[in-house]
């Protein structure tokens, strides 16, 4: 018999928070749903475990998560009112906190796993929204780097449905400037981390990211939400890593019998999914730009370019060119909504630039040896 949550049916930090509910929980903490007595509202709040708080790495990470989070005021990211560390003495003292917005519906990934690939209207302007988000996020120096379905989630925002918002900066990347005096540095160059299916060729490679790594991470989260598919055939972690490094995606219209997509969707695609960052769109507004004639047309898709203006076009001669429902009642999560683990889950993966060349080494070898056999 498990022991009973400590968190469960107590308030914290002076009496200012009644926690009713465990919405979920995961390797670093658990999340909770709320009441803000004074303010008679519901939130969410993220408790790293309390054994965890002592380790300086993990204790950093949520850190970074908070403070990147606080920063953001986009409306398409979700809300950070407070973070810290619950005081001494109390129930769960010393543990790291976050106090977010509560949401209610459920995350992309769990939509088209309901429902179905999602219409590409209605597929185009969640992706412009949260284009939104991350342009902001981008301005500030932050770099997401864990972008996937899972972490878009879709709320109800006044008589919008279906209204996503951006979730979890913990592996989020900030420049020197969004950085606090003591801040260790989390990643080092030639370390892969990330989710290996959402992951740029960059990142799977473990080199310096930029925001042109998210778009390419945008690009395979709309890749899938209209083909319940991955733009690449792999079984394991380690194939994703290669296949992003070194093999084209299928072209979306290969990937699926009973829909056929526009030839331009697969242009624009192809070109957020270009090996190199310099060949893609190189901001994530001018990405939401180039989605903007597929997309269903609303206020919330029209207050993304009224907000961000899009730059002009790029003019890139190394671009690459392209290769010639029933709906479900919405389930309440939180804002940070933490699932069991799966083979989806974020990981850091503990291998260097080399080990990934050495399988395209030795596969070059083969190659070479099979030639000369002829």
């Amino acid at each position: 018999m498990q022991p009973a949550d400590p968190f469960l049916d107590r308030t914290i930090l002076g009496g200012q928070f009644h926690i009713t509910k465990k919405i979920g929980t995961g390797g670093m903490g658990s999340v909770y749903q709320a009441t803000q007595v004074d303010m008679n509202r519901s939130v969410a709040i993220k408790i790293l475990h309390p054994k965890l708080a002592t380790r300086r790495d993990l204790a950093s990470r949520f850190r970074r998560e908070a403070r990147a989070m606080s920063q953001l005021t986009h409306p398409n990211t979700v809300k950070v009112f407070m973070y810290g560390q619950l005081e001494d003495g109390a129930v769960g003292g010393g543990s790291l906190f976050i106090v977010m917005e509560y949401l209610q519906g459920r995350n992309l990934n769990r939509a088209v796993k309901r429902e179905g690939p999602l219409p590409l209207p209605k597929a185009a302007a969640i992706l412009i929204q949260a284009c939104g988000a991350l342009q902001e996020a981008h301005d500030m120096g932050i770099v997401h780097r864990d972008l996937k379905p899972e972490n878009i989630f879709l709320c109800k925002q006044g008589e919008i449905s279906d209204y996503p918002k951006v979730l979890d900066f913990g592996l989020a990347k900030v420049t020197e400037r969004q950085m606090r005096p003591g801040s260790i540095q989390l990643t080092q160059e030639g370390m892969v981390f990330g989710t290996p299916e959402f992951m740029s060729p960059e990142q799977a490679q473990g080199k310096t990211l930029d925001a042109r790594s998210d778009i390419y991470s945008l690009a395979v989260i709309l890749y899938e939400a209209l083909t319940g598919k991955l733009p690449f055939e792999a079984k394991t972690p380690m194939e994703y890593i290669q296949k992003h490094v070194v093999e084209a995606p299928i072209p979306i219209n290969d990937r699926t019998e009973e829909r056929k997509f526009p030839e331009p969707l697969w242009g624009v695609l192809s070109r957020a999914m270009a090996k190199s960052p310099d060949a893609r769109y190189q901001s994530a507004i001018e990405f939401a730009q180039a989605l903007r004639p597929f997309a269903e047309s609303g206020p919330a898709v029209e207050a993304i370019f009224q907000m961000t203006p899009a730059p002009p076009a790029t003019s890139n001669p190394s671009i690459e060119s392209p290769p010639s429902s029933r709906r479900s009642p919405p389930v309440a999560a939180a804002a940070a909504e933490v699932q069991p683990a799966r083979a989806r889950d974020s990981v850091w993966v503990l291998i260097g630039v080399a080990a990934v060349f050495l399988i395209l080494g030795a596969a070059l070898t083969v190659g070479v040896l099979l030639l000369l056999m002829k």
